[in-house]
């Protein structure tokens, strides 16, 4: 079964953390310096914030897979709405070690579908700036890692 996920960028961590705990009734499940996230049964969500250096609000929307076969069936959908941007394989991002589509809906909203392995001890692992620079494609996966998805103002991949 599929959870829902939301990324927000917050302004002040600490006040973002009080706000969502009271609001989710729970702290949450991960915490770090300058990120948090709330896994939630009722409703079925991935909540997560940090403080980073982009812009306040949703930073994308997402659909987190229990397996390999339920991301792959929504890679397939991706593709098949012309929406496919990227692929990452083994990627870290987020302090967790992921395989993940990425997309974009007609109005440039990101959507990040992701299978989580592990979790990670960092927010992203170090990258390679030539293999993390490359445009999207819509008709070949780009296989790279830790790069978090492509930008949000562009077709290019460091975001």
């Amino acid at each position: 079964m599929k959870r829902f996920h939301v990324h927000v960028n917050v302004r002040n961590l600490d006040a973002s953390i009080g706000f969502y705990s009271q609001l989710f009734g729970s702290g949450p499940s991960v915490l770090k310096p300058d990120y948090a996230k709330w896994i939630l049964d009722d409703p079925r969500l991935n909540f997560a914030i940090s403080q980073r250096e982009r812009a306040a609000g949703v930073d994308h929307l997402g659909l987190q897979a229990d397996n390999a076969a339920e991301l792959a069936e929504i890679g397939a959908r991706l593709t098949a709405a012309d929406a496919f941007r990227l692929a990452e394989t083994g990627t870290t991002c987020c302090y967790a070690k992921s395989d993940k589509y990425w997309a974009e809906d007609p109005q440039g909203v990101r959507w990040e579908s992701f299978f989580t392995h592990a979790a990670a001890t960092t927010y992203s692992a170090p990258t390679d700036a030539a293999a993390c620079c490359t445009p999207a494609s819509k008709t070949a996966a780009a296989l790279t890692t830790a790069c978090c998805g492509p930008s949000a103002s562009s077709n290019a991949r460091c975001g």
